[in-house]
């Protein structure tokens, strides 16, 4: 049974997350996305689930720079999960009372028509992450009358559910995905995402221009792009990459050496199967048959066969 450690404590929406990527898992709780990171790097556990974006939201920043800085782990797999958050109070408690409310600044940010329309005069306090949020609601003498949280959380601390799907958008989504350390990748399906951290060897003209030309002459589509600064300065920054297919796939694989070779560092962070299943349109010229049949012809002119 492999033990993985995720964003606690119990009743966030990561553990959610973590439940349906692997329902066998042993789960260890931690206070924060490096902790779980670092849960893994260290082997007190075999992996870890994380957010990486939000649809509402963008790039968890923290996240992303654990991938850029910390000791080296591969995605192995992503998970979409529908966001739903709900009201949660301690029994007996009733909307028009609620003075003070305690939730995690993303659940603020997603939830503003709400808050504004049926708690105008509630002071919202921002927690560590929504289930600590209704853990400590939940607790005697509690200085929140409320929090907002997963309805998963308010069945793990006993809260009763005041109102449910609050959010400003029934269809925010956030993408999770599960790491762990260096090792064999997960064969391609057809249907495959890639991951990189690229940093550029000088700051010039151009610069990003060079990157993109990388995909954009072999038929590699991009599925996100985020900027992040450096911390030397103002003005620099580094590139988290996504985009379609395997680092099995010729085209891939040839992109991400022709990085190699212009920039400063290239991160390669996994290839892994694509929580939605869309597979790529492959361009013509770009399939492997097609690189093959290229260097075969290659090596013939290589060889005199003219």
């Amino acid at each position: 049974m492999p033990r993985l450690a995720y964003l606690g404590p119990e009743g966030t929406f990561t553990e959610e997350a973590l439940r349906l990527l692997d329902p066998t898992a042993e789960r260890l709780p931690c206070a924060t996305v490096s902790a779980a990171l670092n849960a893994a790097r260290s082997g007190d556990a075999d992996g870890a689930v994380v957010p990486l974006e939000n649809s509402i939201e963008g790039a968890i920043t923290t996240t992303l720079d654990e991938f850029a800085w910390g000791e080296p782990l591969l995605i192995n797999a992503e998970l979409l999960l529908p966001v739903q958050f709900s009201l949660l109070a301690r029994p007996g408690t009733e909307i028009p009372h609620i003075k003070r409310v305690y939730t995690h600044p993303a659940a603020i940010t997603q939830c503003r028509a709400f808050i504004s329309r049926e708690l105008p005069d509630a002071v919202v306090v921002a927690a560590p992450s929504t289930a600590a949020a209704a853990q400590e609601v939940s607790l005697p003498g509690s200085p929140y009358d409320a929090a907002i949280a997963a309805r998963i959380a308010g069945e793990h601390y006993g809260l009763a559910e005041l109102a449910a799907d609050i959010g400003d958008r029934s269809d925010t989504v956030t993408r999770f995905v599960k790491v762990s350390r260096p090792g064999p990748l997960p064969e391609a399906t057809g249907s495959d995402r890639t991951t990189l951290v690229v940093f550029l060897a000088d700051d010039h003209p151009g610069a990003l221009l060079e990157m993109l030309t990388e995909f954009s002459v072999r038929g590699v589509n991009l599925t996100r792009i985020e900027s992040r600064p450096t911390g030397d300065g103002i003005g620099r920054y580094f590139f988290h990459f996504d985009f379609e297919g395997h680092v099995a796939d010729a085209r891939v694989g040839e992109a991400i050496a022709g990085l190699h070779r212009i920039c400063g560092e290239v991160r390669f962070l996994g290839s892994y199967p694509r929580a939605d299943g869309v597979a790529p349109q492959i361009k013509r010229g770009t399939s492997d048959p097609e690189f093959a049949e290229a260097g075969d012809w290659l090596a013939r002119v290589r060889s005199g066969q003219v």
